[in-house]
């Protein structure tokens, strides 16, 4: 819903604002990057004008909610709304408002929430709340009995007034928060192709971080069905990354995936995450990662308690982010649902083959050291040179 003749996205980001100037104005310039990105990503005519705290994308009319929808899904953006740009002037902006009561207001309580970027301007937030307000219930009171209601409203119109224009909106749509893809450094993300792995990429992605997607090929113990989903969730999340190179790193390591199984039952699980996490310091060397990214949580299975991610962890001299860490596996699933991963990493793949009867759930690593491969570090470093670079 937007008034009519709206052609102009208002965009609000949050974590920016939390920086000084000079990097503040720095991400900005990357947020509108992406949104631009965004735009040609979606075939979406319009252009990206840089503001200070308040980026715009000016479209036509008719595409304006496409524009919106992308905007909201820029890492970085808190909302995004459909606006009319008018002139900063009282008259115009009653007016605005009139037009958008007309088209949209047909019953319930209205709020006009106010907004006065410009100090200089001959009125000021309040005035243009009442006045607005009054503007509305004039247009619409022949019609039904209007209601204010500045709490719970069910309609509310949004004004915000700058320097040079004023832009009138009714509504915003949610943004992911965070920080502008890119503004920090690149990170391996290990993808397994399950529920957890591509949203804990998705988070890293939402705080900036640019991800390097690796997915182990488990030999026998994966198959066509295990890889294939892991390639369409990462395929998933390139659709907030346009523009970005998402292609996966996919990496042999079925040999060792079967020796570990034939030959290890106590510590076979954490063994093999160590297999995992050498592969990509070794992927992240090559790209240059800084660090690593698990769809990790505490607690969730038997090789993620804190003791034997303290054993896991040790081989790698990579930061291991678990960005899923504390989560509850519901959560887990609602945000996988939310961004469009959930229905792919469902597919019935099998891998579940690898775990042995007996839980390992306080690894040591002393111990660990003396039942697994010598050669298995070894190992790792030959895997990732073998790695192949696959279009998700």
């Amino acid at each position: 819903m937007h008034p009519p003749g709206a052609d102009t996205v208002l965009v609000r980001h949050g974590d920016v604002n939390t920086k000084s100037p000079t990097v503040k104005r720095y991400m900005e310039g990357i947020l509108c990057e992406n949104l631009e990105a965004l735009l040609e990503d979606r075939s979406i005519p319009g252009s990206v004008e840089q503001r200070w705290n308040r980026p715009l994308v000016h479209t036509e009319s008719e595409h304006v909610d496409a524009a919106t929808a992308a905007a909201a899904d820029a890492f970085g953006v808190v909302s995004a709304s459909a606006s009319l740009t008018v002139d900063p002037t009282l008259e115009t902006i009653l007016e605005a408002l009139e037009e958008s009561a007309r088209a949209h207001y047909d019953g319930g309580t209205f709020a006009v929430d106010a907004r006065r970027a410009h100090k200089q301007l001959p009125f000021t937030s309040h005035d243009l709340a009442r006045e607005g307000g009054t503007a509305i219930w004039e247009t619409v009171e022949t019609s039904f009995e209007p209601a204010v209601d500045l709490d719970d409203p069910d309609y509310t119109f949004g004004v915000e007034v700058h320097a040079e224009e004023a832009f009138v909106y009714l509504e915003s749509q949610s943004g992911p928060g965070g920080l502008p893809l890119t503004s920090q450094a690149p990170m391996v993300a290990l993808v397994s192709g399950g529920i957890d792995s591509p949203v804990a990429a998705y988070e890293l992605m939402r705080r900036g971080s640019r991800v390097i997607p690796v997915y182990v090929d488990l030999g026998d113990y994966g198959g066509p069905d295990h890889e294939a989903r892991a390639m369409e969730t990462v395929s998933s999340l390139t659709r907030y990354a346009p523009g970005e190179d998402m292609r996966v790193y996919r990496v042999p390591g079925g040999d060792t995936v079967s020796l570990l199984a034939e030959t290890m039952e106590e510590g076979r699980m954490l063994s093999l995450r160590r297999f995992f996490y050498r592969i990509a310091e070794h992927i992240a060397t090559h790209t240059g990662a800084s660090g690593i990214v698990t769809g990790e949580a505490i607690g969730q299975k038997s090789s993620q308690t804190g003791q034997n991610f303290a054993v896991t962890s040790r081989a790698t001299t990579l930061p291991i982010h678990r960005p899923l860490l504390a989560w509850d596996k519901q959560d887990i699933v609602a945000r996988a649902r939310e961004i469009g991963t959930y229905a792919d990493s469902t597919i019935n793949a099998g891998c579940n083959r690898v775990a042995p009867d007996r839980a390992e759930t306080n690894g040591q690593l002393e111990r660990l050291l003396e039942v697994e491969p010598d050669d298995l570090f070894a190992r790792a470093e030959t895997a990732a040179a073998n790695a192949t670079l696959v279009e998700p």
